[in-house]
């Protein structure tokens, strides 16, 4: 049903933000940037203590926790609207697109007009390339539906073996 479309589009945007997140840290470290630049960029944009902090903050819990709020809900709400059954690799495409499509909206729109410091920080290649594995990953998401339960089946009955009567074998 729905609701299970939504809970598998939650738990597959989560894993997706979750690799994103990760591939984002390791791609900040390698530029010699703090490996929590992400979500630090994300939380200052709203969390307004002033200064952007390079390091683990409080600050920084709050970005992870809307990272993965955010995406946990485009998951959920990409789930419903992939409405009819589609082969895994269609799906998996226009997941990837749909990726993309956020990428753009909030890194070239959104956060260029909104917070000019996060889209100065935190885009880029990396940036797209995280969307692209989230996508890859949220297209996943009917691996997450519930399985039918097989109807419950009785075993067959063993026919009973035929007794060897040793009267008859003496004859």
């Amino acid at each position: 049903g729905r609701l299970d479309r939504a809970l598998a589009g939650l738990q597959a945007g989560t894993v997706g933000v979750l690799n994103m997140l990760l591939w984002l840290g390791v791609c900040s470290v390698w530029r010699h940037e703090s490996f929590w630049t992400g979500p630090n960029v994300l939380a200052d944009a709203f969390y307004q203590s002033g200064t952007f902090h390079a390091g683990l903050e409080w600050s920084t819990a709050f970005g992870v926790a809307l990272y993965i709020l955010l995406y946990g809900v485009l998951g959920t709400l990409f789930a419903l609207a992939a409405g009819r059954p589609m082969t895994r690799l269609r799906l998996g495409l226009i997941a990837m697109a749909f990726g993309l499509g956020w990428y753009w909206i909030t890194y070239r729109w959104l956060w260029r007009a909104a917070a000019p410091l996060a889209a100065l920080l935190h885009g880029g290649h990396a940036a797209m390339l995280g969307h692209l594995l989230y996508g890859a990953l949220l297209g996943r998401f009917p691996r997450y539906l519930p399985r039918a339960a097989a109807p419950e089946t009785t075993p067959p009955v063993a026919e009973p073996e035929a007794e060897v009567n040793s009267a008859t074998l003496a004859d």
